[in-house]
């Protein structure tokens, strides 16, 4: 099994058949965090709980990606969140999963973060990078 960084192969036909809207709040976009165990890449349609991290404090689905912002860097169509917070948690995760919890569960982009990630009793935070051409989480060029 394994879980490699990708933005997934069907994200990109749904963005030209109008499947996800990331105009700020117009649907809910979700993070929910994975074990070792799990296999995600660029084949991943949709959200399931298997091998989704359990832990205290953490719960199933994940939580909601705020400030869900569409931009453009230079030629390249961006998206931007806000860093996504797991307030006081117990968990270990090897990545984690985006996707769209109002149109079905459908997957975004996966994230691989090379060794597994530890919070014992703390908060566990994902931070996204610069949301430009180079570095976004999720860009199309």
């Amino acid at each position: 099994m394994a879980i490699t960084s990708a933005v997934c192969n069907s994200f990109k036909t749904e963005v030209l058949t109008g499947t996800h809207n990331f105009t700020n709040g117009a649907h809910t976009f979700k993070i929910a965090l994975f074990t070792s165990s799990a296999s995600l890449d660029k084949t991943t349609t949709a959200y399931s709980t298997s091998n989704e991290v359990s832990g205290t404090n953490y719960s199933a689905g994940g939580i909601s990606l705020t400030n869900v912002t569409p931009a453009l860097s230079g030629d390249t169509a961006v998206i931007d969140f806000n860093d996504a917070t797991f307030s006081n948690v117990t968990v270990t995760a090897r990545g984690c999963l985006i996707y769209n919890s109002s149109a079905s569960n459908k997957a975004v982009a996966v994230i691989d973060f090379g060794s597994d990630q530890s919070a014992v009793g703390a908060d566990f935070v994902i931070s996204f990078p610069t949301a430009d051409a180079t570095n976004a989480i999720v860009r199309i060029a």
